[in-house]
């Protein structure tokens, strides 16, 4: 028993469990180990960030985050780079922050880390100044996840919704993007319905991609979809969610450190670990100058995430 009290900032919206059943769950995990906890509950991005901030004032706590990436990133937007150790307890759809950083998602486990983690500091990446964690795309994916939320309203969150999601937008999608990338200065012209840049060499190896080494030299790696039709579209995502995409077929791939990108629409919906937010171009994606520091297991305190 350590003696610290722990603020637990817990999104009562994300994963299967009801908000209730989600908070007596995680404080089931640190009463039996007798630690204090509190919770702070939050809703959507705005209440997130708030939150993080009133739980930042309290110097003598330990602090920690339940929930999916989103809620992660965003109170990740307000810790990163205060020095503070912040544990996670996995409670989204998909997890793949916690997941690459070697944490467990049963939330018994994931305090039982986190009380006796390592801290590791991890590099997050922003789109104008806002931050990600994991990935940051704009075109066919920012619809899908519009999709998504209908679809989770309807039938409740689940992979399979997340997937039928991906399915039903990608049959409707038309309108492909005409962009000007520029990578460390080298410059591309494209049209594509859909540009991803991602933060995670963990979610590389989970889609069968390349670019864990560019990962791991601090560069953030570029997938350019080809503009081959719906149909094509189509293949191309399957291609990428059955982990057998093929370079310069399925994607285009670039890596680097700071990525520009303008297009004649200046206003565009972007997505950023799953959550929606639209800005104004032209768009700069690079890594935040402050790292977070997590509590991980002491095994996963160095491996490439």
């Amino acid at each position: 028993m350590s003696g610290q009290r722990t603020i637990v900032i817990v999104n009562a919206a994300s994963g299967n469990l009801d908000g209730d059943a989600k908070v007596a769950t995680i404080r089931d995990a640190f009463t039996s180990r007798g630690e204090s906890v509190d919770f702070a509950r939050v809703q959507d991005y705005d209440s997130v960030e708030a939150a993080a901030k009133a739980a930042l004032a309290e110097s003598d706590a330990r602090l920690a985050v339940a929930g999916g990436d989103g809620t992660i990133c965003g109170a990740a937007s307000v810790l990163a780079g205060s020095g503070r150790d912040i544990g996670i307890i996995p409670a989204g759809t998909f997890n793949y922050f916690a997941r690459s950083l070697g944490l467990p998602e049963d939330t018994d486990a994931a305090v039982e880390a986190m009380l006796n983690g390592t801290p590791r500091e991890v590099n997050v990446a922003t789109v104008n100044g806002r931050m990600f964690l994991n990935n940051a795309s704009i075109g066919a994916y920012a619809a899908i996840l519009q999709t998504r939320e209908g679809t989770y309203k309807r039938w409740g969150r689940s992979r399979l919704a997340a997937y039928w999601s991906v399915l039903k937008t990608l049959v409707t999608f038309r309108a492909p993007l005409k962009l000007t990338v520029e990578i460390d200065g080298q410059q591309y012209i494209r049209r594509t319905p859909l540009l991803f840049v991602i933060n995670n060499a963990y979610q590389l190896n989970e889609m069968g991609l390349n670019g864990a080494e560019a990962i791991a030299e601090g560069e953030l790696v570029t997938l350019i979809a080809p503009n081959s039709g719906r149909l094509g579209l189509l293949r191309h995502a399957a291609a990428l969610a059955l982990g057998i995409a093929k370079p310069e077929t399925d994607y285009e791939m670039v890596s680097g450190k700071t990525i520009e990108i303008s297009m004649k629409r200046k206003r565009r919906p972007v997505a950023r670990d799953g959550e929606i937010t639209r800005m104004g171009g032209p768009f700069t994606i690079r890594h935040a100058p402050n790292p977070l520091r997590i509590l991980v297991p002491s095994a996963d305190a160095t491996a490439v995430r």
